[in-house]
């Protein structure tokens, strides 16, 4: 059996197991669970955010519990029926996993947006990053990308209530992977964000609390209420369809282990690049 069919095979037992949990967390948590999200959503409307803060911070810090998975709170419904998955097979390959000890040096040119492109295996998505205003978090990036660190990592985290983003970025496909070392917060302060607002479209990191950035990182497909924590660090500027296609296909139950709510299509970068805009 070739490797690609071997990983189509393991994709598709993943999937069907995948829905097997949803059905058995649905039949075992019935009502429970409507009125647990009804008060989660009660708690975002009076924490001003701090619930979505919580969510967000599982990026790199396992050993955190403020920030572990499984306390994070979710607003994802389980789908009624499984939907048809709209992406295509990885292509074959691994994620390297590499580790670091330090960020890498500055060597980013400020002055000159960077464009990151994804080849994910539901399409492409071009993303403009700006390192006038977050040079450290693009300079990483850019770094990660020529390290075909990103290359065959799944996106791990979909939601599709409330926030409305796609996070990926994390090697081991569990919300707790990362380069080994963290990055500054950056362009916090950014007008775009200034009232709790991650319009659609904007690219930002994930953390596990102030300056705690590292690979992971969200795309924002419709505009979100987020408190200012999460570096915004560039745009969306192709293949914002690709993002609403994957959305339209929703996302799974929370996983039991890592409280991750994956998205049901399978959504793989085959492979990532930044190279300076023309």
């Amino acid at each position: 059996m070739s490797s690609k069919e071997r990983r189509r095979r393991e994709l598709a037992r993943a999937k069907y197991e995948r829905q097997a949990r949803r059905r058995a967390e649905r039949a075992r948590r019935g009502r429970k669970v409507r009125v647990l999200l009804a008060v989660v959503a009660v708690l975002v409307v009076a924490g001003g955010g701090t619930a979505w803060a919580m969510w967000l911070n599982d990026d790199d810090s396992p050993t955190d519990a403020a920030a572990s998975p499984s306390d994070a709170p979710t607003d994802e419904a389980p789908s009624e029926e499984p939907v048809e998955d709209p992406c295509a097979a990885p292509a074959e390959g691994e994620p390297t996993g590499d580790q670091w000890d330090a960020e890498p040096e500055l060597t980013v040119d400020t002055g000159t947006p960077q464009v990151m492109t994804l080849a994910t295996t539901c399409g492409d998505i071009e993303l403009t990053l700006d390192p006038e205003a977050a040079p450290r978090t693009v300079n990483s990036f850019a770094f990660l990308a020529g390290e075909d660190y990103f290359d065959h990592t799944p996106c791990h985290r979909l939601t599709t209530e409330g926030i409305f983003v796609l996070q990926c970025g994390d090697p081991t496909g569990t919300g707790q992977g990362g380069p080994g070392y963290e990055l500054p917060d950056e362009n916090l302060d950014a007008p775009e964000v200034a009232d709790g607002v991650y319009p659609a479209g904007t690219v930002a990191m994930a953390n596990s609390g102030p300056d705690t950035g590292g690979s992971q990182f969200f795309l924002v497909y419709e505009d979100s209420q987020l408190p200012a924590s999460y570096t915004p660090f560039g745009q969306v500027t192709g293949g914002l369809d690709v993002l609403e296609t994957i959305a339209g296909a929703g996302a799974a139950a929370p996983d039991p282990t890592s409280g991750n709510t994956a998205p049901n299509a399978t959504v793989v970068i085959n492979e990532a690049t930044v190279e300076p805009a023309a």
